[in-house]
């Protein structure tokens, strides 16, 4: 498939002389942005997505790279045209590199792993993040139909009439979390093929919850590098009780480094980081995971979030999953903090609208090492629309504490 005819799938006028001219793409407005969108994929030039929601101190980090391709004329061409913004690692905004290439091969994977010919979509994420670019494409890839719909009706609940065919619906944690104690909500959720959960951890409460209402949850790994999810557990799986994040799916290959790196190999892998380029499709992730006997994924969380404390290393996955199960927390995230004495401290951030935990039933059920030694309320939580907690803000807010 060529990017002409990608753009005429997502209906655009494809018999306008397409320009090189670079585009970048803000749209607020879920319209506005699919129709930017489609006129520029008809185009020649780099398309760079951008979040609406970036400060105006975050504008100088994605200026610079619009003007660079400007100025080198980057034709963008048929692979590596598409700059999807991705946080990385280190929280510094960086655009991967993708194209048609890498977008088809993610839909394949996706439609051969859930066994579903034309797919028909709720979407309720960004469409400038890959998670909800990607359920737009696959109902344009495969003929079915997308809904976009606003995830506050939705919660406030106004829920869309789901008629005919299969149908898949993408949330973050949090969102499940919240539509769950609706009973109307739950039984509109059972009428999904396959509910993709992803972006952020799923605590064993809230997966146990599901698992008891009747959803068929898939709980899945990916990101903007490889074009979303790469590996996803099947609904039936999660309804049997598993809790992984499934088996790699047809267009990927997943193995782990001597460190226990989480490694893709996918035709869905990115280009590289804008402006650099890259032709390998192997990428080394930064998460730690384990196989176990059924070949599914089991993630452990970040290489570069183990925290070092009186010698001894603490997973925060594992402290934050503890924290919620202990019922003293509607949000909590676990960073590693600088101390004189641990070397590093464990530090568990909530938001500040909850009510203060009971440190001691919060910590009950971990080792004395792992347990926070600070417990901080955070006026303005920042977890993100794609359920990432922003945590260079959790660590502001504890140096504003000193």
């Amino acid at each position: 498939m060529e990017r002409r005819d990608l753009a005429r799938l997502l209906g655009a006028d494809v018999s306008v002389v397409a320009s090189d001219t670079p585009v970048f793409i803000a749209d607020r407005d879920r319209a506005g942005f699919m129709q930017r969108f489609a006129a520029a994929a008809a185009g020649n030039g780099p398309v760079f997505l951008g979040d609406p929601g970036w400060a105006e101190n975050q504008r100088p980090r994605w200026e610079p790279l619009v003007a660079e391709a400007r100025r080198r004329g980057d034709p963008g061409g048929e692979r590596g045209w598409l700059m999807i913004p991705t946080g990385g690692t280190s929280g510094g905004m960086r655009f991967a590199r993708h194209g048609q290439d890498t977008l088809e091969a993610a839909v394949r994977g996706f439609r051969g792993h859930f066994g579903i010919e034309r797919v028909n979509a709720i979407s309720v994420l960004p469409l400038y993040h890959v998670s909800g670019l990607l359920a737009w494409l696959r109902c344009a890839l495969t003929g079915g139909v997308h809904r976009p719909w606003d995830w506050k009706i939705l919660e406030a609940g106004e829920r869309p009439a789901l008629t005919g065919g299969d149908w898949v619906i993408s949330l973050v944690p949090t969102q499940l979390q919240r539509l769950l104690p609706s009973p109307a909500a739950v039984d509109w959720l059972r009428r999904f093929r396959v509910i993709s959960l992803g972006g952020g951890p799923v605590w064993p409460d809230l997966a146990d919850a599901a698992a008891a209402a009747g959803l068929r949850i898939s709980l899945s790994y990916g990101m903007t590098e490889t074009a979303a999810m790469v590996a996803a557990l099947k609904p039936e799986e999660f309804l049997s009780g598993a809790r992984s994040v499934g088996s790699a799916l047809p267009h990927a290959r997943l193995s782990l480094a001597e460190d226990a790196a989480v490694i893709v190999e996918a035709a869905s892998v990115f280009h590289g980081y804008y402006p650099d380029w890259r032709e390998e499709r192997r990428f080394e992730t930064g998460d730690l995971g384990r196989f176990d006997e059924h070949g599914h994924l089991h993630l452990l969380g970040r290489r570069d979030a183990v925290i070092i404390t009186g010698g001894k290393k603490v997973q925060p996955l594992e402290v934050e999953a503890a924290l919620r199960a202990s019922g003293e927390f509607e949000d909590v995230a676990v960073l590693g903090v600088p101390d004189a004495e641990w070397g590093e401290a464990v530090v568990a951030f909530y938001p500040a609208t909850q009510r203060a935990p009971d440190s001691a039933r919060a910590a009950a059920a971990l080792a004395g090492y792992q347990r926070p030694k600070h417990f901080v309320a955070v006026p303005d939580w920042p977890r993100n629309a794609q359920g990432k907690v922003d945590r260079s803000v959790l660590r502001h807010a504890w140096n504003q504490r000193r």
